[in-house]
């Protein structure tokens, strides 16, 4: 029995959705194939004087909207199959969001970090990889054609290294060339409010379901919320919910588990007990109950907000979610069978590819302010942002609406028709 992939996930969402609004065949044709798969060796000589010879993935989904765009992620178990679903899922974030840009991903397979007992590369090991990598994909990205970024292992310091390789390839200074990678560090063309981003954009796209009334929930203050997933994205939204919005933050977890405490927590003061604490850790903060990380799923709250790993709301619990909003920071939380069962609770969910794309919004406003040699203000970054994600949360729970659909199908559909409607012309 064939082994169900994430593309094969990704690639049944579009054909359903494609049958759903009568997509012309060709159409559909193209958006369930790649339009460009680049697969690369490449050597590398390491720190002990052996040499050794790496593999790397770019997949270029599609460009009808735009120049492609995506992560570069460095780990061992990255395969093509991987980046051709993560480079379609990008094609549907962006259009979700109405940004000018397509989907592309990549990755190399290596072990960063060390693992399986490989012992982790070190900076000259990474530095001399990426350039290696750059300079075999580097006749297929630029800045008006894939702009490359951060993901899973890496980082603005490897983007740095990127910009560098890729003007001796084109022979340009790097400052000519910073908008052929996003996610740069602030003083090498990165952008203000690129490390918010994610978090911001998810606060905005709650606003804007919540104040439009598409939910059960008449304001945010005084609101209980739960964050499974207490990293960058994590973090930051429940303390930007709970500082701005009113909110009573009651659940907070990361890997090693989770506490709750029904009167409210500070995130703030817990992400200072995590940072000082010797196993990095919310779980063993003082004053609150410990619970697990499914636990925390399950507490009776208004707002559950995971923002970790992907797949940990399934058919298996699922209906013992009782929140009445739950806003994806994580890629992929949920699986299709419990959609269908949080649907059909009235459970009203803000699917990734809208609520997590403030992160990618923002990219894209770097890449602009690298075009036009600018400098954006964080207002002016904060408020193109906060327009961008309520225009589109309302559009895509409006299409979902007129579909009688759930919101990750309605984002989907308003997604496709958007990059159909580039296609025709």
């Amino acid at each position: 029995m064939k082994k169900i992939t994430p593309y094969d996930n990704a690639k049944k969402v579009i054909g359903n959705v494609a049958g759903k609004i009568g997509l012309e065949s060709w159409i559909t044709e193209i958006l369930l194939h790649p339009q460009r798969e680049i697969s690369v060796s490449f050597p590398v000589k390491m720190d002990d004087g052996s040499v050794r010879v790496f593999q790397g993935f770019r997949v270029q989904h599609n460009d009808a909207r735009g120049p492609y765009k995506g992560g570069i992620r460095y780990h061992w178990n990255v395969d093509l199959d991987e980046v051709r679903a993560l480079a379609t899922w990008m094609s549907i974030k962006c259009a979700t969001v109405d940004l000018p840009l397509g989907g592309g991903k990549g990755g190399i397979i290596c072990n960063p970090r060390g693992h399986d007992g490989i012992a982790a590369m070190s900076e000259g090991e990474l530095e001399r990889m990426t350039r290696a990598f750059t300079r075999a994909i580097a006749p297929n990205i630029g800045p008006d054609k894939d702009i490359p970024a951060p993901d899973v292992y890496t980082n603005s310091q490897i983007m740095g290294w990127i910009v560098d390789e890729y003007a001796k390839f084109v022979g340009k200074p790097s400052e000519e060339v910073l908008g052929v990678v996003t996610g740069k560090s602030l003083n090498n063309g990165g952008s203000v409010g690129r490390d918010e981003a994610t978090a911001r954009g998810g606060q905005f796209v709650l606003r804007e379901a919540v104040e439009k009334g598409y939910t059960a929930l008449k304001t945010l203050k005084g609101d209980r919320v739960v964050v499974q997933g207490f990293g960058n994205a994590g973090s930051i939204f429940a303390r930007l919910v709970h500082e701005q919005d009113g909110c009573k933050v009651i659940g907070i977890s990361d890997s090693k588990g989770g506490i709750y405490n029904p009167n409210g927590l500070d995130p703030r003061k817990i992400l200072e007990y995590k940072q000082s604490s010797p196993d990095k850790t919310v779980a063993y903060y003082p004053d609150a109950e410990k619970v697990t990380n499914q636990e925390l799923l399950e507490l009776e709250c208004d707002v559950l907000a995971p923002a970790a790993l992907e797949n940990v709301i399934t058919d298996k619990n699922a209906d013992k979610i009782t929140a009445k909003v739950v806003v994806e920071l994580a890629n992929g939380p949920t699986t299709p069978e419990a959609d269908s069962v949080l649907y059909e609770k009235g459970i009203v969910m803000l699917p990734d590819v809208l609520a997590n794309a403030g992160g990618v919004t923002v990219s894209c406003y770097e890449w602009q302010q690298n075009l036009a040699k600018e400098q954006w203000s964080a207002e002016k970054v904060d408020g193109m942002l906060e327009e961008t994600m309520r225009t589109n949360t309302s559009k895509v729970l409006e299409t979902a609406k007129k579909y009688d659909v759930d919101n990750r199908f309605g984002a989907y559909v308003l997604a496709i028709n958007r990059i159909a409607g580039k296609l025709k012309k």
